[in-house]
């Protein structure tokens, strides 16, 4: 049975389905395919957070919903499955199964059952994290690692804990020696993903485990950049910022997805964090690292966000000046504390507080790019232009969605490469070089 996947959303779902990819590999009578037309079963891995990934996952479930006629199954996972399983059961009748989050080591046994629809979303969790061969890329340098599944920080607009459950880590020697095949399978830059990676080894260990366990990873050989995804400011201790400063593999680059600087705003939220205390992390971080490149997600349009907390929020921007920013309008979702407000945004002024953030940080990114010129920085290659130029990173910047470096060599890269690159000129969000 040729199996096909499509994966929308975060690298979380990404991982899932390399996972996904694995246990079908390890049982008998499976192959992965590379197209839709070429398989048997057709897999849609959706995103469910908030209603622009619904409604891509919706549209993308579609999109395949005419290769039933070919005679191919098709079936649903991931969090929207999850979320929206009796409605998703009802409204589409031409999908064959609805699977959640946590029925991927079922998957060969839920293939080989597919003569009859079903629904078979759970709601149990598992405590302990199983150890499960994931099915990598073809050329895997860069590759994230899963240390934790769920959340438990239960904030006000989210919907990740009733998806996905409580936080549970995984067995430091487990995430060492998944980092162990992923370096021999030749991966150079490995990134440390979980809802909130700072949170890490708590539930098993009784403590916070992340600096214990970055130290271990840098380890490894054959890794030479380690990056951490998803911290939560109030969890960054001093013991993971002197890791950071002094262990060479780990990037300069740490994503703190803050969500606002208004005390009121992040009371409303239910985070933990005040503008007093994201001052004092973003102070310790560039007191113990001057270069450290933070990364940050706002959301804007918050119910019960007034101008002065907007205002704040701004101006809180341009004086941290983060290295990276994105900024995204609030996304009312039913189950969740602050989708039963009354006091909700409008979404043209939402929209408006939206541009208005990008603005600024398009300036603020143009002049950390300016600093860069003159400097020879160390290059991940990952990707060749048809005009023989380079597309490649630096240490600053995560896959996906941070900046380029584009870039010209005298000799033949591959993805993968690393090298060092004068920087030349700069953009917005992009930097100029060659290679030295």
């Amino acid at each position: 049975m040729k199996v096909f996947f499509e994966t929308l959303g975060c690298p979380k779902n990404f991982n899932d389905t390399q996972v996904a990819k694995g246990v079908l590999l390890g049982a008998e009578g499976f192959e992965i395919a590379d197209c839709a037309d070429e398989a048997d079963v057709i897999i849609v891995n959706t995103c469910g957070f908030i209603n622009d990934a619904k409604k891509e996952s919706i549209e993308r479930i579609f999109d395949y919903m005419p290769y039933r006629e070919e005679g191919k199954k098709l079936v649903v996972s991931g969090c929207l499955s999850k979320r929206y399983a009796d409605d998703l059961y009802e409204e589409m009748p031409e999908v064959d199964c609805f699977i959640g989050v946590n029925e991927y080591e079922k998957l060969p046994e839920i293939l080989g059952g597919l003569e009859k629809r079903q629904k078979l979303v759970t709601d149990c969790f598992p405590q302990v994290l199983p150890k499960m061969a994931r099915k990598l890329d073809e050329n895997p340098y860069s590759a994230t690692l899963k240390i934790a599944e769920g959340c438990d920080n239960c904030c006000a607009y989210c919907v990740i804990p009733s998806i996905r459950g409580g936080f549970r880590s995984k067995k430091m020697e487990d995430i060492i020696a998944e980092a162990e095949e992923l370096a021999a399978a030749g991966c150079k830059e490995l990134i440390l993903i979980a809802q909130d990676v700072t949170n890490y080894g708590r539930d098993i260990y009784g403590e916070f485990k992340l600096a214990e366990l970055v130290r271990q990873v840098c380890q490894v050989e054959g890794i030479e950049w380690v990056r951490l995804m998803y911290c939560y400011e109030d969890r960054i201790t001093d013991e993971l910022i002197e890791v950071m400063a002094t262990e060479a593999k780990v990037c300069h680059y740490i994503d703190i997805p803050i969500q606002h600087a208004s005390d009121n705003v992040l009371a409303g939220m239910k985070r933990r964090s005040t503008e007093e205390s994201i001052r004092g992390t973003i102070g310790r971080l560039k007191a113990a690292i001057p270069d450290i490149h933070i990364r940050t997600t706002l959301i804007v349009g918050f119910p019960g966000e007034t101008e002065d907390d907007f205002d704040t929020l701004i101006d809180f921007v341009e004086e941290m000046r983060f290295a990276r920013l994105g900024a995204f309008a609030y996304s009312q979702e039913e189950n969740t504390v602050a989708g039963e407000r009354e006091d909700q945004i409008e979404e043209e002024i939402k929209a408006e507080r939206v541009d208005a953030v990008m603005r600024r940080q398009l300036d603020i990114s143009f002049e950390y790019n300016k600093e860069k010129i003159g400097q020879v920085l160390q290059v991940l290659v990952e990707d060749r232009d048809e005009d023989g130029s380079y597309v490649g990173r630096t240490e600053y910047d995560a896959p996906e969605i941070d900046n380029s470096v584009l870039f010209t060599s005298d000799r033949e890269l591959k993805a993968g490469d690393m090298v060092r690159v004068e920087i030349i000129d700069a953009f917005d969000y992009d930097l100029v070089g060659r290679e030295v």
